[in-house]
């Protein structure tokens, strides 16, 4: 855990998680005060993956090489450390589907948005979604120029 992995079942509400507790401040509120919404309607979100070091992050994509055969194809999932919103805290990974889907919904009124199109469960922080609505999605981490390094 302490490498920002996440063990199965943990909500945004986890205090004692790093992969929760070492995201943004601002992002983890933003989490919290959505999923504290959407309890109301019986959805529950579940964390499942938050921060991440970056010995983490590069297993990860060493996984991912290895499952998609290329660094090209694995880029489209996995960022390398140096790149990795998860690295910085600045992104989060939620389920289940229901939470997503609630998400996709209502996430802009907390100013939390979907980026890539091929990842409905990664959320980032867009503060001005909250007045302008979420910006338009990338199809994948490849076409974010934030990741372009």
């Amino acid at each position: 855990m302490a490498d920002g992995s996440v063990p199965d079942g943990v909500t945004v509400f986890a205090n004692d998680v790093p992969a929760v507790t070492k995201l943004n401040p601002a992002l983890l509120d933003a989490v919290r005060k959505a999923a504290k919404d959407a309890e109301e309607k019986g959805i529950q979100f579940v964390v499942n993956s938050g921060w991440r070091s970056p010995e983490h992050q590069e297993r990860l994509l060493r996984d991912a090489i290895s499952k998609y055969g290329s660094k090209k194809e694995a880029a489209r999932w996995v960022a390398t450390a140096e790149t990795s919103l998860h690295v910085s805290g600045d992104a989060v990974d939620l389920g289940p589907a229901k939470a997503t889907t609630w998400l996709a919904k209502h996430g802009a009124e907390y100013g939390l948005c979907q980026i890539y199109g091929n990842e409905p469960w990664h959320y980032e922080l867009r503060p001005k979604a909250i007045r302008n609505g979420c910006p338009p999605q990338y199809p994948d981490p490849t076409k974010d120029p934030r990741l372009q390094r």
